[in-house]
């Protein structure tokens, strides 16, 4: 086989041709050989891309944002009025004046155009969770044979995307087809590189013809707005009334796997599923922990530091890169930004990670456990709140017994998690995510809070009846005279916490790594814009017309909320079996499936949270329901049908293979009066039966009536069609290990983790 270098970007989309990636066994196109030695030999043969990315002319600070409409392109291209109009929508959470659009709209269109746009996308992010866009061009004809450039106001504003073909829950049937995307000026427009051109991106919510959100970032926008109105109220009995907008921030960290894509583009279930169903434990995992934070491999940092570029010029603040613990994991981490804009970010840096890994011939993962045995992905948000005035309010400070009003609002949270378990547990409720959750790897699906040593204390001694002192942070001295002494913080970290404050913000770590992270800050924004709103109306109670009340009762209120929140509060080990029986004593939920946790969505009070903060109606509540449940249904199915289609014509062709080729010999030896010892022929045969009777029980469980509710039909795959699909995995997966190596179809574990 040639020699292939991925800088020919002909190859990647040859992949599947070239190398019989389904099916077959071997052929002309791959020289005789199987697809999965094919595709070991191309790996190998792999060429470093050329010519390697300059760096040294444009450095990263001159990059940072160059396609991106930001404030400071904005200020030089608008008029004043207009300039200052836009960003009192964009930092104080003003209305927008539809009046400046057509002027904004001739700015961006002029700079689009002078980047090489020809046509202009609003981006929108529909229940998928993916990304969606619709392109229309600059160019409109003139009436003389020519064309001219136009963008209007009501262009930038509005576009119609059809809101029926997205998943709506019931809320859009497929004869209602109106759709409209609407201007986010709070997230700013950015243009997308390609090699034949550019385009112009803006982002945008979308919403049905009645109104109703269809997509992921409108909550994000109201839940926002409700937090602030809520924060205002705490911060106005602390003598703030500057009314800076308090916006919640997040940081979240994005875990993902690399694959060559020739292991890819031979491995059905990855390319369709995005996770393997087949395959066996490899003689070597992670459990010598040397990939964790390891010597990062030269392909895999040029494609870091090429997707880096990336991210840098559409303004995403990554900060972090390394490895992470399971073999062919990775990790990459942004600054903290405002929780509309991160999510926004978070979205282009998938899509980003994505594409430039074609470039390096790899494929990159994000499902949230694409290989069995070894740690899954997780997206840890790292959430917090604050304004420009009054910075982060999360932050304790060095004597947080002395920060009233922190402990006001980390009390806030800590209530919200408490009184809102089973919502924040059914945010992250995912078909991918339930492989991950409850393991030695992930937080478990029970929700509880680590506060740390510090703040512990701090709130135990409220309970007792007021805060005197902080446990303070060290120095760290490890007995080398030429290391020098460290700051040493005043408490330790808890890996096993879904829920954990991290010294100046809580990081919800049972996100999973495909999500979009839209869902889980639509809830924290809103429970703890509730629980903001009680702590409010307690104190504007107490105090009256009396400011010096105001101590009393903010030690009445912390010692109330302490009290009754005290069993969401765990610093142990998560990972712990005694655990599980001690929150089940406390009374904490243990929703350990998606089918458990989705129909927390149903639970007590919560529609009126949603309603009364203007974040969910009740519509959109239930849509939200009945999406996501269907999604479960529609994921485990794909998911299944593919189970059947590798196993009757990949792994059974191969073992039945080795079984003829066993048998003839056998027979072989036998007519010259050898014998042969047919243990391993009676194993194969026995494996194989096995095999031939879980498929079958398998697709007649794919056969299930269709005449229940989304929610019967997924507890059905949880508990019948899961279940199954485990079976036929296990005798494939024991075929692995006795199939002749030269016969098995499919690239296994150790070659796809390891070759680099």
């Amino acid at each position: 086989m040639s020699t292939l270098s991925y800088a020919d970007p002909s190859v990647a989309s040859e992949d599947r041709k070239s190398f019989g990636a389904v099916g077959g066994g071997g052929g002309e196109s791959t020289g005789g050989r199987s697809p999965r030695m094919a595709a070991i030999a191309a790996v190998t043969n792999y060429q470093p891309l050329s010519p390697p990315l300059d760096f040294t002319n444009t450095p990263a600070h001159v990059l940072f944002g160059q396609n991106v409409f930001s404030k400071s392109v904005m200020k030089d291209r608008l008029p004043k009025p207009i300039y200052k109009s836009l960003i009192k929508t964009i930092e104080a959470g003003e209305k927008l004046d539809p009046a400046i659009a057509d002027v904004v709209a001739s700015a961006m269109k002029d700079w689009a155009i002078e980047k090489g746009a020809t046509h202009y996308a609003h981006v929108f992010y529909p229940l998928t969770g993916a990304t969606a866009e619709k392109h229309d061009s600059f160019l409109s004809p003139d009436g003389n044979g020519g064309a001219v450039t136009e963008f209007s106001g009501k262009q930038l504003i509005q576009g119609e995307p059809d809101g029926s073909s997205f998943p709506t829950g019931g809320i859009r049937q497929t004869f209602e087809a109106r759709g409209y995307t609407i201007w986010d000026v709070t997230s700013p427009a950015y243009i997308l590189e390609n090699p034949n051109g550019t385009t112009l991106c803006i982002p945008t919510a979308f919403v049905s013809w009645t109104g109703e959100a269809l997509d992921k970032k409108t909550p994000v926008l109201r839940s926002m707005q409700a937090l602030n109105a809520q924060a205002q109220r705490i911060l106005k009995l602390f003598g703030h009334a500057d009314d800076s907008f308090v916006a919640s921030t997040a940081g979240p960290e994005q875990e993902y796997f690399l694959v060559d894509r020739h292991f890819y583009f031979a491995r059905p279930d990855l390319f369709t599923a995005g996770r393997s169903l087949f395959g066996a434990t490899p003689p070597k995992g992670q459990e010598f922990d040397d990939h964790y934070f390891g010597a990062i491999p030269e392909r895999v940092l040029a494609f870091m530091l090429d997707s880096e570029r990336e991210l840098l010029k559409l303004g995403i603040p990554i900060k972090t890169r390394h490895n992470e613990v399971a073999p062919g994991q990775f990790e990459i981490a942004p600054m903290f930004e405002s929780a509309n804009l991160a999510t926004d970010h978070q979205q282009l840096l998938m899509t980003t990670l994505k594409r430039v890994a074609e470039k390096y011939g790899m494929a990159c993962l994000t499902h949230e456990k694409p290989f069995a045995g070894v740690n899954g992905s997780g997206k840890h948000v790292n959430w917090s709140l604050g304004s420009s005035s009054q910075g982060n309010l999360l932050d304790p400070g060095e004597t947080p017994h002395e920060n009233a009003q922190f402990l006001v609002f980390c009390a806030a949270v800590i209530r919200a998690v408490y009184l809102n378990q089973g919502l924040l547990r059914a945010s992250v409720a995912t078909a991918g995510n339930d492989h991950r959750l409850g393991a030695n790897e992930a937080p478990p699906a029970i929700i509880s809070i680590f506060l740390g040593d510090q703040l512990t204390d701090v709130f135990e001694q409220i309970k007792g009846g007021g805060a005197n002192s902080s446990i303070a942070k060290g120095t760290l001295s490890v007995g080398v005279d030429v290391l020098p002494p460290l700051p040493k913080d005043a408490g330790d970290r808890n890996r096993t916490s879904p829920f954990a404050f991290t010294g100046n913000r809580f990081e919800f770590r049972a996100v999973g790594s495909n999500q979009s992270i839209a869902g889980p800050l639509v809830v924290m924004n809103t429970i703890i814009a509730e629980s903001l709103d009680y702590c409010a109306t307690k104190l504007e109670k107490a105090i009256g017309d009396d400011p010096s009340k105001l101590h009393g009762a903010l030690q009445s209120l912390l010692t109330e909320l302490i009290t009754e929140c005290e069993p969401i509060i765990f610093n142990g080990d998560g990972y712990s079996d005694a655990w599980h029986a001690e929150a089940e004593k406390r009374g904490l939920l243990n929703l350990k499936t998606t089918v458990d946790a989705l129909p927390e969505l149903e639970g007590p009070g919560v529609k009126e949270i949603f309603t009364k903060y203007g974040v969910l109606s009740e519509r959109e509540l239930e849509s939200r329901l009945e999406t996501y449940l269907e999604q479960y249904c529609l994921t485990i199915s794909v998911e299944a049908k593919l189970t059947v289609e590798m196993a009757k014509t990949l792994i059974f062709p191969a073992a039945v293979r080795y079984q003829s080729q066993l048998a003839s010999t056998c027979a072989n030896l036998a007519a010259v009066g050898i014998e042969f010892d047919t243990d391993t022929l009676e194993k194969i045969t026995e494996l194989v039966k096995g095999l031939q009777d879980s498929v079958a029980v398998l697709e007649k469980s794919l056969t299930d009536p269709d005449e229940q509710s989304t929610l019967d039909h997924a507890k059905y795959f949880a508990g019948d069609v899961l279940p199954a699909m485990a079976t036929v995995r296990k005798y494939a997966d024991l075929l692995e290990g006795w199939v002749a190596d030269d016969l098995w179809p499919l690239p296994t574990y150790q070659e796809m983790l390891f070759i680099k």
